[in-house]
């Protein structure tokens, strides 16, 4: 390869690296306008409104991917917190046992990677891929037919060992 298509590959390369840097919802700073931020990562996987006239933009990696970051913005468009939900550091804090309906699930978490039955209870389990330091786990959130949230838990992502065997 000659000095000038070397040079051309390195910069392509540095652009595709700084273009996925400005698409990462974490990067999003509180304060940016909505306007810039759906300019920035695109079109979000949901849009939910927020008490107070604000509104929930979601960026989902599911079904393949481990992360859901929540943008939030307030009544004037601002951005006012960026939050990777995904993360076991938060599920004690953030699920809501028995006051969560099936709507509140999904403003917070977004479609999960499965919906699935269990004959150990009456509704559906909702199941979430997400990463715990490398290690791939599932959270499950257990929806009753009323559409409450009545348990969770989280578990290995036993699917990811069937493929590698």
């Amino acid at each position: 390869m000659n000095r000038r298509a070397a040079w051309s590959s390195l910069a392509a390369a540095g652009l595709l690296f700084l273009a996925g840097c400005v698409s990462e919802p974490t990067r999003i700073q509180p304060g940016t306008s909505a306007a810039e931020t759906l300019q920035r990562l695109g079109a979000p996987t949901g849009r939910y409104p927020l008490n107070g006239g604000g509104e929930r933009l979601q960026y989902s990696r599911m079904p393949a991917g481990f992360e859901v970051v929540d943008i939030d913005l307030d009544a004037s468009g601002k951005v006012v917190s960026v939050t990777q939900v995904l993360t076991e550091a938060r599920f004690d804090h953030d699920i809501q046992v028995d006051r969560w309906r099936q709507n509140e699930v999904l403003a917070f978490y977004g479609k999960p990677y499965e919906i699935s039955r269990v004959s150990s209870f009456d509704g559906t389990v909702w199941t979430w891929r997400y990463k715990a330091i490398n290690e791939r786990r599932m959270l499950y959130i257990y929806i009753d037919p009323t559409g409450v949230v009545r348990r969770y838990h989280t578990g290995d992502d036993l699917e990811f060992e069937r493929i590698r065997d």
